[in-house]
């Protein structure tokens, strides 16, 4: 079982892969929806995103570590 901290650990790690995959996806997909804004807005989203993203991820990861446990203690 993961403690709080590897936990967050992993969920970091896993944040950041996706927040450089968001950031090439829409560096490459607003241009095909006529969206263009400037890098830096780019970067303000995915930073937004990735923030939500850690949250969901570290949510998730401890709400099945728990489950993990109760099935295992019955």
């Amino acid at each position: 079982m993961q403690t709080k901290l590897q936990s967050l650990i992993e969920a970091w790690a896993n944040v950041i892969v996706g927040y450089l995959v968001a950031l090439a996806s829409q560096l490459l997909v607003f241009p095909l929806f006529d969206i263009h804004i400037p890098f830096s807005s780019n970067l303000a989203i995915g930073a937004w995103f990735t923030v939500i993203s850690l949250v969901r991820s570290y949510v998730l990861r401890r709400w099945f570590n728990g489950l993990k446990f109760r099935k295992e203690a019955s």
